[in-house]
């Protein structure tokens, strides 16, 4: 089974309600659809997300990447050259979003070939992933309103609350009301987006540290190594490196260094392979992980959970698997659906993704 075709299609679909956060804010997810082809007609699918403010990848470069640098490298091998596969996409710099995209339509492929979902192949641990919401910058009422109708319509109890505001109090305030509007029982956490200084951080820590805070994710910049080592080695709750944790050996300088103490895993950016490598390091060091989100559509959320239910760690806590709710519409034909917290992993071969040609038809910006 060789690789014979590679497509990119962009398509853009507006939010409801665009997520705010320090880095930035999305109001369209204007995201590429991509899909491999094979000479025994078996297709594999997958979504990149771009994130400018993050990687730098726009709709377009992760379009020119694929069809101008990476197809040529990849046709005529098989979707079971994984390693070689990787070997040819590593030698371009960066494009994360754009080599997840292409390694999770490889894995789609491998299981629709062997009849099985993908999950199953990566490890089959469970059907389902507890749901995490996050909650991005409004008014703290809003706020508050936002996580009560998530719990009462979708059974949600984890909030990944955005934080990252100048001043930070205002951030203070709205973590502590949604604190006491849900009650000790739902889990918080937030993320800062690296939008705090380490000194705003450690006060904000200070201010909030009677609300049970589960983890603190990116409050400062990266690069502030020094100052992020001092504030990871006196918070009393963990710090999840996301943004300066992309591929294996960030991953290993932040836990060695001491400037985190759990993981943010994406397979909008690390895809199936460079997740579970991540995924086994994190094991190996006895450091939690958490599965985050990319502001995916459908089936980007689709594949996060396949990834998140397959293994012990990637399960155990709840993942950001919820923001594709606030899109105004989505491309599968068969929506996903959120129950009593969780969402279940599909159960067909491959990754379960069908695409409605309709919609794809209406949202493409190629035509």
């Amino acid at each position: 089974m060789k690789i014979v075709q590679v497509e990119t299609i962009p398509f853009a679909i507006p939010y409801a309600r665009p997520l705010k956060f320090a880095s930035g804010e999305v109001h369209t997810a204007d995201h590429v659809l991509v899909r491999v082809h094979t000479d025994e007609g078996l297709v594999g699918t997958a979504e990149a997300p771009p994130r400018p403010y993050t990687y730098g990848e726009t709709q377009e470069s992760i379009i020119a990447v694929i069809e101008k640098i990476f197809t040529p490298q990849l046709l005529g091998m098989t979707p079971l050259e994984r390693e070689a596969v990787h070997e040819r996409l590593d030698r371009t710099v960066g494009n994360p979003a754009a080599k997840a995209a292409l390694d999770m339509a490889l894995w789609d492929i491998l299981g629709q070939a062997a009849g099985l979902p993908v999950s199953a192949l990566l490890g089959g641990y469970t059907d389902r992933v507890r749901v995490s919401h996050m909650v991005g910058f409004a008014p703290a009422p809003e706020m508050v309103a936002e996580a009560e109708h998530m719990r009462s319509a979708y059974g949600v109890t984890t909030f990944k609350v955005k934080v990252g505001r100048r001043p930070y109090r205002e951030d203070v305030a709205a973590c502590r009301a949604l604190r006491e509007a849900l009650g000790p029982d739902v889990e918080l956490y937030i993320d800062g987006n690296r939008g705090w200084t380490v000194s705003e951080s450690a006060r904000a820590l200070r201010e909030m540290a009677d609300l049970g805070l589960t983890f603190a994710e990116e409050l400062c910049p990266a690069d502030d190594v020094l100052g992020r080592r001092w504030l990871v080695a006196q918070s009393p709750v963990l710090f999840i490196a996301d943004e300066s944790a992309t591929r294996t050996g960030e991953v290993t300088r932040e836990l060695l260094g001491g400037s985190a103490t759990a993981i943010s895993i994406k397979t909008a950016r690390t895809g199936f392979t460079a997740s579970q490598r991540i995924l086994h390091e994190c094991e190996g060091l006895g450091v939690e992980v958490v599965m985050g989100n990319q502001i995916d559509g459908q089936i980007g959320t689709l594949c996060s959970a396949a990834f998140g239910a397959a293994h012990r760690a990637s399960s155990r806590h709840a993942g950001e698997l919820s923001n594709f709710l606030g899109m105004t519409d989505d491309l599968l034909t068969e929506p996903l659906s959120i129950e009593n917290g969780t969402l279940r992993v599909r159960e067909g071969a491959g990754l379960g993704i069908d695409i409605d040609p309709d919609k794809l038809a209406r949202y493409r910006q190629d035509r």
